[in-house]
């Protein structure tokens, strides 16, 4: 890995230069949330955040306040390390993460004229519309780097204040760069791109099942019976129930478009028609769809990274971009997926 990493970001016509802060609270994609920017995050909670994403214990978008999905994070790097589940920063896991205090909680990284081009887009609420897009890209350069660094405008804006979107300006943010960009060389350029700017790592551990609990609201990837890793999931409603069963992952689908049929939805309009709609992160499965031995069942990506966990799906496995791009480099075509209640 290079010693020092330029961000690669974008700038839509007339954002260049804009405060982060205004960005921040700027309209975007219906998909994605712009609250206001709020205080500095408490950097504890944030340091631990980036040690538990590193070592692939996820903690859904890092953002230095907690919530259900840093304790669930915790409590499977505890019982992946033997030590008393509790789901708090305590002792005993503040000592068992000490010895990866050389990875500090934030990084200052330097943003390059060369970085600076779009196109970026207004996701339309109707599907009919977003078909006519070419991508389902993101809003805006802050939304862009917030994926990129797993965390949200908000958390950028913060750790940021008074700070613009220029070029050569020094920004900081969670220090999640991978360990390796050497990607398999059998996967397609734009999909080793998207992996890269995801800050995904090329190195990950290798799985022989996953397993999706409804009861603890997580993906694990399990070799044998080690606890490789885990991620926050939201998985099913009442509507579309997640479907309790050994099921097997067929194959997996990079920068997928997505097939849009209102049969398959009980909340679609009666008005309603199909459509194909562009891939992209903004779109209905994210960056990648892994492919189930149900019909129309599988594990993706969202467009919205700060739901995770918190909002209810169609019945499918719903994880972050960068984490369900983590757990593709995870596993491979005929892995089993068991989810129990």
């Amino acid at each position: 890995m290079k010693s020092r990493f330029v961000a690669s970001l974008c700038l839509v016509a007339g954002t260049a230069g804009l405060s982060i802060a205004a960005l921040a609270q700027a309209p975007a994609p219906a998909a994605k949330s712009t609250a206001p920017a709020k205080p500095a995050p408490d950097m504890t909670t944030l340091h631990v955040q980036v040690l538990l994403d590193h070592l692939g214990f996820g903690p859904g978008v890092i953002d230095g306040r907690g919530g259900l999905s840093t304790k669930l994070a915790l409590q499977g790097f505890q019982r992946a390390r033997n030590l008393p589940v509790t789901g708090e920063i305590d002792r005993p896991t503040l000592r068992a993460l000490a010895r990866y205090k050389a990875i500090r909680p934030v990084r200052t990284l330097k943003v390059a004229q060369s970085d600076i081009a779009g196109p970026f887009f207004q996701i339309p609420d109707k599907e009919a519309d977003q078909a006519k897009l070419p991508a389902l890209g993101y809003a805006n350069p802050l939304e862009r780097l917030a994926e990129r660094f797993h965390t949200t405008p908000e958390t950028i804006a913060a750790l940021n204040p008074g700070g613009r979107v220029a070029a050569g300006v020094a920004l900081r943010f969670p220090n999640i760069l991978p360990a390796s960009r050497d990607y398999d060389a059998k996967l397609k350029p734009e999909w080793r791109q998207t992996l890269s700017m995801l800050n995904v790592s090329a190195v990950q551990p290798q799985g022989d099942r996953i397993v999706v609990d409804k009861s603890e609201g997580v993906l694990k990837v399990f070799a044998g019976e080690k606890l490789l890793a885990q991620f926050p999931a939201t998985m099913g409603s009442e509507h579309d129930p997640l479907p309790l069963g050994t099921w097997k992952v067929q194959g997996m689908s990079y920068l997928p478009p997505f097939h849009y049929n209102p049969d398959l939805f009980w909340d679609a309009s009666s008005k309603d028609e199909k459509a194909l709609l562009p891939p992209g992160p903004n779109g209905p499965v994210g960056v990648i769809w892994m492919d189930l031995n149900k019909p129309h069942y599988g594990i993706h990506g969202t467009p919205k990274p700060e739901t995770i966990g918190r909002s209810e799906s169609h019945g499918c496995i719903r994880l972050t971009n960068w984490d369900a791009a983590r757990v593709s480099l995870m596993i491979k075509p005929g892995t089993p997926a068991i989810f129990q209640a």
